[in-house]
C-alpha cells in the first residue's frame, strides 16, 4: 500500500499543470457515454490559444464540453464524435464543425492495436484508488482499456491523465486501471456522478411495435437493447409478463434491465457464457440505475472487444437484438444513423448484435421503426422508401438484414429474393404509401404479378 502512494503522490498535479502535455498535432480521447473529466476539460480550453492541429474524439456527447465552448469555429480543435447523440446534433446545428467517425463499435479497440486509430492523450475518469493501486472506470470500460492497453496505438506513448471522482458508481467488470498505467492524477474534490439520461416515454406506436416484438419472445431469451422509448415499454411488457430466465448481454445496460431483474424476469441463467451476470460495456440511464449498478455482483461491464464481438455475443442462445432504425429501402437495406449528409446517430454496436442474433441458436435480429414520420411543417413522409437519399449511409446491408418491424407487422427478410422482399416490406408500410414503392418496384421490375399485397 506505502509504495501505491508513494505513486499516487509523485503523480498528483492539478489539470492545469498535467493538460501542458498536450502538444501541437496530438490526438485527444475524452472519456466517453455519461461520464466526464471537467477539471481537465476546463484546463484545456484554456490552452487554446497555445495550441495547434489537435484532434479529440468524443463518444456519445451527453454534455457541452468546455473547448467546444472555447473554440466555436473549430480553429485549432478537430471535434469528432463516435457516435452522434442529442447533445452532439446541437453541437452540430448551432454551426460547431463536429464530424462522425464511421465503425464498428467491437473494432473501435482493435482500431488502437492495429494502427487504424491513435491517441497521444487520454482524459480518464476514475474513482478513488483502492489499497491495490487500483482505479475502478464506473460504468464504461468501451474502448478505453484496450486503448490503455496499446499505450494509444502504433509507435505511440500514450499519456494517461486520471481525474479521480469520488462519485463515480463502483461498477465491477473489465474496468480496472492500475496507478502504474496512468501518468498524472488530478484530484476533482466535488466530483460529479454519471450523467442521469431522462427517460424517453413510448408513444403509441412503439407501443404497437413492442406488442408485436412480445409475440415473438421466449423464456431464456438473452436481450440487447439500447436507450429510448421503445425499450422502456418492452422492458415494462417483460416486467409485468410470465417470461423466465431472460438474460443480458449488450452494449448498453439502461433502466430496462434494471427493472426485469428487479421483477424476477432477469436472471441470466440460461446464458452459455456469463452466466448469472449481466454483461455490458457501458451505462447510461437514471440516478437509480446508477446506484443499482454500484458494487452490484451481478453486474459485468467488460471491453467493447468483448461485449461486442458477434462470434462472442453468438455464443448465447436466443440472442433477441432489439433496434431502432430510420429507414428502410425497398430492398430491406437500414439505415439507422443519417438522413442523407445529415448525421443522426452511428452504427455503434447494431450491426454487431443483428448478425450475432442471426449466429446464435435460435436468436433474432429485430431493426424496429415507425412506417412514418412527421416533419416540422406536418408534412408526412414514410420510412420503408424506394431508395435512400444521396448520402445516406448504410448501417445494416440488405444482405444481412434479419426482421423488419413497424407498427404494421414483422417480416423477416432472410433468404427472401428481391420481390419477395417487396412485397413484404410493403405489408408493413403505411398505406398511403404502399402504391409508390408498388411502381417503383414495377419500373425496376422486380415486381411480379402475381405478387399480393393485404391492406
Amino acid at each position: 500500500m506505502s509504495n501505491c502512494v508513494d505513486e499516487y503522490q509523485q503523480k498528483l498535479t492539478t489539470a492545469t499543470e498535467a493538460v501542458k502535455v498536450v502538444k501541437d498535432g496530438d490526438m485527444i480521447v475524452y472519456s466517453p457515454f455519461a461520464v466526464k473529466t471537467s477539471l481537465l476539460d476546463e484546463a484545456l480550453a484554456f490552452r487554446k490559444m497555445e495550441l495547434h492541429d489537435i484532434t479529440v474524439l468524443f463518444a456519445t456527447l451527453t454534455y457541452m464540453p468546455e473547448i467546444v465552448k472555447a473554440d466555436p469555429e473549430g480553429e485549432v480543435f478537430k471535434f469528432t464524435d463516435g457516435s452522434f447523440s442529442a447533445v452532439t446534433r446541437g453541437i452540430k446545428s448551432m454551426g460547431v464543425p463536429i464530424y462522425a467517425v464511421p465503425s464498428l463499435f467491437h473494432e473501435s479497440g482493435i482500431q488502437f492495436t492495429a494502427g487504424a486509430q491513435n491517441a497521444d492523450v487520454l482524459f480518464l475518469a476514475v474513482g478513488p484508488m483502492d489499497e491495490n493501486g487500483n482505479f475502478n472506470l464506473g460504468p464504461e470500460s468501451s474502448f478505453t482499456m484496450d486503448c490503455i492497453k496499446a499505450r494509444g496505438g502504433y509507435k505511440r506513448n500514450l499519456k494517461v491523465l486520471a481525474e479521480v471522482d469520488p462519485k463515480l458508481p463502483y461498477v465491477y467488470g473489465d474496468t480496472t486501471v492500475n496507478i502504474s498505467e496512468i501518468d498524472y492524477v488530478i484530484e476533482n474534490a466535488e466530483g460529479q456522478p454519471p450523467l442521469p439520461i431522462g427517460e424517453v416515454r413510448p408513444t403509441e406506436i412503439d407501443k404497437k411495435i413492442a406488442t408485436l416484438i412480445m409475440n415473438e419472445m421466449v423464456d431464456g431469451a438473452c436481450i440487447q437493447f439500447g436507450i429510448g422509448g421503445l425499450p422502456n415499454i418492452v422492458g415494462e411488457m417483460l416486467a409485468d409478463s410470465d417470461f423466465k430466465d431472460l438474460g443480458c448481454h449488450s452494449e448498453m445496460y439502461v433502466d430496462a434491465y434494471m427493472k426485469l431483474e428487479q421483477a424476477g424476469r432477469l436472471t441470466n441463467k440460461r446464458k452459455q457464457i456469463d452466466v448469472g451476470k449481466s454483461v455490458f460495456t457501458f451505462a447510461m440511464g437514471s440516478e437509480e440505475m446508477y446506484r443499482y449498478i454500484d458494487r452490484n455482483p451481478n453486474m459485468a461491464c467488460k471491453s467493447v472487444t468483448y461485449t461486442n464481438n458477434p462470434s462472442v455475443i453468438a455464443q448465447n442462445d436466443r440472442v433477441y437484438s432489439i433496434c431502432s432504425g430510420i429507414s428502410v429501402d425497398m430492398l430491406g437495406n437500414v439505415s439507422s444513423e443519417s438522413v442523407g449528409y445529415r448525421q443522426i446517430s452511428g452504427t455503434g454496436g447494431q450491426l454487431d448484435y443483428h448478425l450475432a442474433s442471426m449466429h446464435s441458436k435460435g436468436g433474432k435480429g429485430f431493426i424496429c421503426l415507425p412506417s412514418t414520420r412527421t416533419d416540422r411543417k406536418g408534412n408526412v413522409t414514410s420510412n420503408v422508401v424506394v431508395s435512400f437519399p444521396m448520402g445516406t449511409q448504410i448501417t445494416v446491408p440488405a444482405n444481412m438484414t434479419n426482421y423488419i418491424v413497424t407498427e404494421y407487422g414483422v417480416v423477416n427478410l432472410k433468404g427472401c429474393s428481391t420481390w419477395d422482399r417487396v412485397e413484404k416490406l410493403i405489408s408493413i408500410t403505411h398505406p398511403d404509401f404502399r402504391e409508390d414503392i408498388i411502381k417503383a418496384a414495377e419500373k425496376a421490375k422486380i415486381w411480379r404479378q402475381s405478387n399480393k399485397i393485404t391492406a
